[in-house]
């Protein structure tokens, strides 16, 4: 048997142990209990349904640890065996509660073709839609319990973070999409004041909640998740930009828009249409390859038919390298890959004019940017860019892996704006200097001079 909590639960704890929703969140400011509640649910659980198979997730491992792994294991003494190795709670019933963390993007990919009937996200605003999306394919039954259960998954969250959007769009806005059934999606929102243990031992943490900037203040002592927006691009929206996959015209001139780095080669094909639209209907989203890999990965993806009319790439590729003493545009070149050009990279210019191109048209409401289906690592990382905390305007470069697509997208949209100069910061700092100038030729092209 459980030995007797230390503490017993608040009014909003006691509704998040009982809700059986498909998808219950918990939380929405800083105090109100939500790692213990998420811990006790689960422990409830695997006690309640014999063979279970239970996931707990954390950002990080330190998170992990702090937060879940040594309360459960004061928690479980001689209840339940812990195998440090595989990082799970083994009980008596056959129920199990494992305990992972998604670190990188990709980390969520290990799960793939495991069963859990419950999945429990803490901070669920720290991870990703994609991450979010991956795990309920995770979430059914795996065919080892004794009784019928439902399977379901459980978050806890507080308003910022990488995930922001998602989860302010789920379960705060209740906006739905496709076959998003909003009877699956329960909020239940829990402030410091609602968390009676934490105000009676310690009153010191609401009066640090309280001494808070404005903005954080409203998000983290009352709940407020308009004073947080994680999505970088609030106007993208999937039922307006992406299309199904298409042919462009031979008529259309086509280009390419690279952004080169080991860890990952991003790579996209944009065509443009005869309304000067532009149609992302091809990627290459690979990492580990060097700069000779690389091309020749672009040059076979690319039909010998098609004729792209140049490949806009970040302006990295034209310093040398000191191994070899050549640049990577050089590089590249020698492997085939022909009509390289240096990309404007002026960050928040090129931010804000992939958001003209996101906006629906002023006359017909068409956006003059669409994405085919297939590219699916841009659809996945447009909507998970967040905003840099530290730079007004700026995307966040973290996670890292979420950013190469939408980099590539930013020259590509950089590269069909008829801008006369270019700014580009000089060595004194703070300074600019004038760079080429462009002019714009009048038939979708443009000289350098």
């Amino acid at each position: 048997m459980l030995r007797q909590f230390d503490i017993l639960p608040n009014p909003k704890q006691l509704e998040f142990f009982k809700s059986k929703a498909k998808y219950t969140a918990y939380g929405g400011a800083r105090g109100g209990g939500k790692s213990w509640a998420m811990r006790i649910k689960l422990v409830l659980l695997a006690s309640r349904y014999a063979g279970i198979n239970i996931l707990l997730l954390r950002r990080t491992l330190g998170e992990l640890r702090e937060n879940h792994i040594i309360p459960l294991r004061a928690l479980l003494n001689g209840v339940a065996v812990y195998k440090d190795s595989a990082k799970e709670f083994d009980f008596p019933n056959g129920s199990r509660i494992k305990l992972g963390y998604l670190d990188s993007e990709s980390d969520v990919l290990q799960y793939q073709g495991q069963a859990y009937e419950v999945i429990g996200m803490e901070e669920a605003t720290q991870f990703t839609y994609f991450q979010f999306l991956c795990l309920t394919e995770c979430n059914r039954v795996s065919g080892s319990m004794t009784k019928p259960f439902t399977p379901r998954m459980y978050f806890t969250c507080n308003p910022g973070g990488v995930g922001n959007n998602w989860v302010k769009r789920l379960f705060i806005d209740r906006e739905y999409r496709l076959n998003e059934n909003p009877a699956d999606y329960v909020f239940i929102k829990s402030l410091v004041y609602d968390n009676t243990f934490l105000m009676e031992h310690d009153p010191g943490y609401l009066r640090t909640l309280e001494a808070l900037p404005e903005a954080r203040k409203r998000a983290m002592l009352y709940g407020d998740w308009n004073s947080f927006e994680g999505m970088f691009f609030p106007e993208f929206d999937e039922a307006k930009h992406v299309i199904p996959d298409l042919r462009p015209s031979s008529e259309w001139v086509k280009f390419r828009a690279l952004d080169y780095g080991l860890d990952m080669t991003a790579c996209l094909w944009i065509a443009v249409t005869p309304e000067r639209r532009l149609v992302v209907y091809r990627e290459l989203c690979k990492p580990n390859l060097i700069l000779s890999e690389a091309a020749a990965a672009i040059i076979k993806a690319t039909p010998e038919s098609e004729n792209i009319r140049y490949t806009v790439a970040s302006p990295d590729l034209w310093n040398r390298r000191q191994d070899s003493g050549k640049s990577g545009v050089q590089i590249m070149t020698e492997a085939g890959l022909k009509g390289l050009r240096r990309a404007d990279s002026a960050r928040i210019p090129g931010w804000r004019v992939m958001r003209e191109y996101l906006r629906p048209g002023a006359e017909d409401g068409i956006p003059k940017l669409h994405i085919t289906r297939s590219c699916k690592e841009l659809i996945r990382c447009l909507p998970s860019l967040a905003f840099d905390p530290d730079t007004s305007e700026d995307a966040s470069d973290v996670p890292h892996d979420i950013t190469h697509a939408p980099e590539a997208l930013r020259y590509a949209v950089m590269s069909r704006e008829p801008r006369c100069e270019a700014k580009t910061p000089n060595d004194a700092g703070g300074t600019y200097s004038f760079g080429s100038r462009r002019i714009y030729a009048g038939n979708d092209d443009y000289f350098d001079i």
